[in-house]
């Protein structure tokens, strides 16, 4: 146990710590301990397996499993101590590491998925930056999932309708509520940034400010459940569903991503000169060969695919473009210091540790191998051939025909995460729908 996060805990009069561990799914696992049984018997276990479950609870086939289900020993990331603002009494939250008896960490733990990528960059003198935004839809509460969801009601007592894309004063709606997820961001020191009320009704855009990957991964982890928290707060759910309502357009986890030289702090995408570099086009190439193969990391379930379709602000091909946003890879306006690729295809509903461990690998894969990418598209880009899987069983095989990504991303990581996958649809595909009960119980 560190002096730093006792003195901290001391400090802060902490009584509880909520000891955090992201599984494949991006749900919080983990146990909610008293302060001093914490510092008192740090060392803390906990089943491999739980990082496995799928949404619904389940786990994915024996075959696949050990059935030994030998414990992970968990060490807490000292860096990821933070306060929980919500909380009745003084209450801490720490993320662990998970590792195996013989001192390795687990292969199915996500955030060592993104510290594997990130040790691969660090070995060719890189460092990567990346700039999430997290788009999300407020709605009234919804108790039966049978029932469509509805907006909320604003501070006028009407539920919003229509577009009010950009809108100031329909964020202004729900003011109380952004006063309390802003609150509780800084609290937690999470680094949001942007405000905007998105294209769809009651849809919201937060972004954050650019930093290290595993910092923004727990970061943005800890921010849906922050936001989550927020909303029950104040009378209605936030959801980070990709496709929550019909008609509307989709939520998505835009990625902005650019590599910095380690050693001159210089960004890799740009020559002196000031132009794009071999390495930006590298990049981009290695994102146009291996996303549509990587589909089940930006699109993890049945309902992502859903949001993937032409004219509802969603990419449908792996296209890109300066200043285009038709095309899956955007190149917004920007100096040749701050010169970055935006990842547009990734749902929210993601695990953001895997999500950028796969974004990253491809353009690591791209830029390592000497990617070429295509022209740059300056055209309406839905005009074009759809390019990526069209859903979770096309885009699970194209993922288990792919070597080079298992390669970097480990594995026995995808392995399981396929397991996992296919486990989930096969639940989902046993699921009557009211589509089916509607137009066929009578008329076939």
């Amino acid at each position: 146990m560190s002096s730093y996060m006792i003195e901290w805990m001391r400090e802060h009069r902490i009584t509880e710590v909520e000891c955090i561990v992201p599984d494949m799914t991006g749900v919080a696992r983990g146990k909610i301990v008293p302060k001093d049984k914490f510092i008192s018997e740090p060392e803390m276990r906990l089943p491999e397996a739980v990082l496995i479950q799928t949404v619904t609870g389940d786990y994915p086939d024996d075959s696949v499993l050990d059935p030994v289900d030998a414990d992970m020993i968990l060490q807490p990331d000292q860096n990821t101590i933070r306060f929980v603002p919500w909380a009745l009494d003084p209450t801490a939250q720490i993320i662990f590491d998970c590792y195996k008896s013989d001192g390795q960490m687990s292969e199915a733990a996500p955030r060592a998925v993104l510290r594997r990528v990130l040790d691969l960059y660090a070995q060719r003198g890189w460092s990567p930056v990346i700039a999430p935004e997290m788009e999300f839809y407020l709605i009234a509460t919804n108790p039966d999932p049978d029932i469509p969801v509805t907006p909320p009601v604003g501070r006028t007592g009407r539920a919003e309708f229509g577009r009010r894309s950009y809108a100031i004063d329909a964020v202004n709606e729900f003011d109380p509520l952004f006063e309390d997820i802003y609150d509780y961001c800084h609290a937690q020191n999470l680094e949001v940034d942007t405000l905007i009320h998105e294209i769809g009704t009651a849809q919201m855009e937060i972004n954050f400010l650019h930093g290290n990957p595993l910092d923004l991964a727990d970061q943005v982890f800890l921010f849906k459940r922050t936001v989550r928290e927020a909303a029950f707060r104040h009378g209605m759910y936030a959801t980070f569903m990709a496709k929550p309502m019909e008609g509307e357009p989709g939520s998505a986890m835009h990625m902005h991503q650019s590599v910095i030289d380690t050693a001159s702090g210089r960004n890799v995408f740009s020559n002196e000169d000031g132009s794009p570099s071999p390495a930006f086009y590298h990049f981009i190439g290695g994102l146009q060969r291996y996303l549509p193969k990587t589909m089940p990391f930006f699109a993890p379930y049945v309902n992502s695919y859903r949001r993937l379709t032409p004219y509802t602000a969603a990419p449908t091909n792996v296209q890109w473009g300066f200043d285009n946003r038709t095309v899956g890879l955007r190149v917004p306006h920007s100096s040749p210091a701050a010169r970055r690729v935006e990842n547009r295809v990734p749902g929210v509903d993601v695990n953001p540790y895997i999500a950028m461990a796969a974004s990253l690998a491809c353009g690591y894969l791209g830029m390592v191998n000497q990617i070429d990418c295509a022209e740059p598209v300056q055209i309406n880009a839905y005009s074009l051939p759809y390019e990526l899987p069209r859903g979770t069983e096309d885009a699970l095989e194209q993922l288990k025909a792919c070597p080079e990504i298992a390669e970097i991303l480990g594995p026995r990581f995808v392995e399981l995460y396929i397991a996992m996958k296919e486990k989930e649809f096969s639940e989902y595909f046993r699921v009557i729908s009211p589509w089916e009960r509607k137009f066929l119980l009578l008329h076939v």
